[in-house]
């Protein structure tokens, strides 16, 4: 049997305007949209609450307090609102069909979740029990609690967003028109990547944090040909996300929401460097974990 069969139903809607001119301006006015909408929407957060000082806007962009954080999540919802436009008027076509036929992306991101919850809960249990040192608390549980459902629901919102552009927007487009995974696999993984390099925040290890991300690109692109639809993408970037947002973040970079801290942040590039290793076959355990969860 085919691994990739359901497939063809995934990027059946995309066939009429598979054009690559189409994907190429589609992929650009989209981002344009999203870019436009993001200045606006912040431009007009910092016009409201006066925020004159550099201080205040770090904060803001390095998502170090929970309204920051919320903030920085849910405008990922203005990339939903670029992708949909492009998808409406470039392609004539619906922008939920992106995700594929709903009950059946519901049901598998339902699978996919519920194993990723016992897979991370038994990585918490199994030792190594911290990262080298013990975590450092970053909020009171209280507190904590009591905006856990916006932090997932922000959450969601985020990962949504990325896989309806990449896996969804950019991966059916290029399969309508290639047959071939190193076209439709690898470009959207590629673009992704380019998404997380920043060396501005990353330093030395910004390569290697873009080349996890194009691996992690590609691990997705594979469920969701073997899926037929972006549920399992998103259950499994919804989890990763989650716990590296809302459980344990690092200190210098999107730590708003989370519970606690690693004992180390970017600013620390050897300490990162030698965690990396331990992520990479994280990711590919999860991905494997995924797979069995949607296997027919």
């Amino acid at each position: 049997m085919n691994r990739y069969s359901a497939h063809a139903a995934f990027y059946a809607p995309a066939i009429p305007s598979a054009a690559v001119w189409r994907v190429v301006i589609g992929f650009l006015a989209a981002s344009a949209i999203y870019l436009l909408l993001n200045n606006l929407l912040f431009g007009a957060v910092f016009s409201v609450l006066g925020a004159q000082s550099d201080a205040f806007y770090q904060d803001i962009m390095a998502g170090r307090t929970p309204f920051a954080m919320l903030l920085l999540l849910g405008s990922f919802g203005l990339m939903i609102t670029g992708v949909a436009v492009v998808t409406r008027l470039i392609h004539r076509r619906s922008f939920l069909g992106l995700i594929g036929p709903m009950e059946l992306a519901l049901s598998q991101f339902g699978a996919v979740l519920g194993v990723m919850v016992l897979l991370n809960v038994a990585i918490y249990i199994l030792p190594p029990w911290d990262m080298g040192a013990d975590y450092v608390p970053n909020m009171e549980f209280s507190k904590w609690v009591l905006l856990l459902p916006f932090s997932l629901i922000g959450v969601l919102i985020q990962v949504t967003a990325e896989e309806m552009v990449f896996r969804g927007y950019v991966q059916q487009q290029l399969a309508a028109r290639f047959r071939s995974p190193l076209v439709w696999m690898v470009l959207p993984a590629a673009l992704f990547a380019l998404g997380h390099y920043l060396p501005d925040q990353a330093g030395e290890n910004a390569f290697l944090i873009a080349l996890w991300a194009g691996v992690f690109g590609m691990l997705m692109a594979d469920l969701t040909a073997r899926s037929g639809s972006l549920g399992p993408a998103i259950a499994v970037h919804f989890s990763n996300n989650v716990a590296a947002i809302v459980f344990i973040s690092m200190p210098d970079d999107l730590s708003g929401l989370a519970l606690y801290l690693t004992p180390f942040g970017m600013d620390n590039p050897e300490e990162l460097r030698a965690w990396l290793p331990v992520d990479f076959a994280l990711m590919l355990v999860t991905w494997l974990a995924a797979r069995l969860a949607i296997r027919r």
